[in-house]
């Protein structure tokens, strides 16, 4: 029986990018069932809740979605749609790979590391309020509960994927009571794995050493903002934003992402490209144990960029529909 998936076409190029991957995945012959359910700023505009609960049930009937870039205001009108999709869904930890894919012009090579970041927290927890006219307090929430299951998952993953070391990355020389309570927790965390090392990081040196040597680091745990702003860094070493996706896990859902923006500019020009949502199907179908597929679809991509087929962004001038035909012709090849 297939596997069921909400398919979350999004905002901008999000529908034209997952028809995009959905075409490549279904060519190479996964064996998933889509469930197209909308969710963003065209249900805003009508009134309606942009994240509809009905998509909610959806996501946690099916267990699993793939979701394309959802719009989030600027300084007004409704709040992250995707930090409320993580919180209704206990999606508590955010995987981002950064990996150097072939065929991808990028400031390092080899890059292998992975950021995990805490999903539920922190500052990203929005309580603020204003205290007096012209004064702002915003409050930034860490519990022990959280700072030991994003720890575990730190030390999870990289024992079931062999990985050599974990990095914390923090601010207690600073923060002492709620950064020093996510270290505390780290160490206690790290001694139940005493085959992995573990070594922890100030939060402005390790985005300096990244930028140095890259290589220097294997898995890195961090709190909610942190974690949004390394992510990105590490995005930036190996291609951008365009390349790289994200995966949302918690103890019952998971969501696969392109962790890029809607852009608006080029929305219905067929001129997205789709590989960060596509490198988010692959790791959506290694989570639901179709690893073969998810190795041929790698593959795939990675011969079409190595062979020069390569969208805009990436310094090409192929479509996303003749990018999208690229990689399925070198599945059939």
């Amino acid at each position: 029986m297939s596997q069921r998936v909400v398919l979350i076409p999004g905002d901008g190029i999000g529908p034209s990018i997952c028809d995009a991957v959905v075409r490549i995945v279904e060519a190479a012959g996964a064996d998933l069932q889509w469930e197209t359910h909308h969710a963003g700023a065209r249900l805003a505009e009508t009134g309606a809740d942009p994240l509809p609960p009905t998509l909610l049930d959806a996501i946690r009937s099916c267990r699993v979605a793939l979701k394309g870039p959802l719009t989030t205001p600027v300084g007004k009108g409704y709040s992250s749609l995707n930090v409320r999709l993580r919180k209704q869904l206990d999606l508590y930890a955010n995987l981002r790979p950064a990996r150097s894919l072939p065929g991808v012009p990028s400031r390092y090579q080899e890059v292998d590391l992975i950021v995990v970041r805490e999903n539920t927290e922190g500052l990203y927890s929005g309580i603020e309020h204003e205290v007096v006219p012209g004064v702002v307090e915003s409050l930034k929430i860490m519990t022990r509960h959280a700072c030991l299951r994003i720890a575990r998952f730190a030390f999870e993953h990289a024992r079931r994927h062999a990985r050599r070391r974990v990095t914390a990355v923090h601010k207690a020389n600073i923060m002492k009571l709620a950064d020093g309570l996510f270290l505390d927790c780290f160490r206690e965390v790290a001694g139940e794995y005493p085959a992995i090392s573990a070594d922890d990081c100030i939060v402005d040196a390790a985005a300096m050493k990244l930028v140095l040597d890259p290589h220097g680091f294997d898995v890195v745990v961090m709190e909610n903002l942190y974690g949004d702003i390394l992510s990105d860094l590490c995005a930036g070493l190996v291609g951008g934003l365009g390349v790289t996706a994200g995966a949302n896990l918690g103890p019952e859902c998971a969501v696969f992402e392109a962790v890029h923006g809607s852009a608006p500019d080029i929305a219905g020009r067929n001129l997205a490209n789709p590989t960060a949502l596509l490198q988010a199907g692959v790791m959506l179908l290694d989570h639901l144990g179709q690893g073969a597929v998810a190795a041929r679809v790698h593959q795939a991509l990675a011969r079409t960029l190595v062979e020069g087929v390569r969208t805009r962004d990436l310094g090409g001038s192929a479509s996303t529909t003749e990018f999208t035909e690229a990689v399925v012709a070198r599945l059939e090849a």
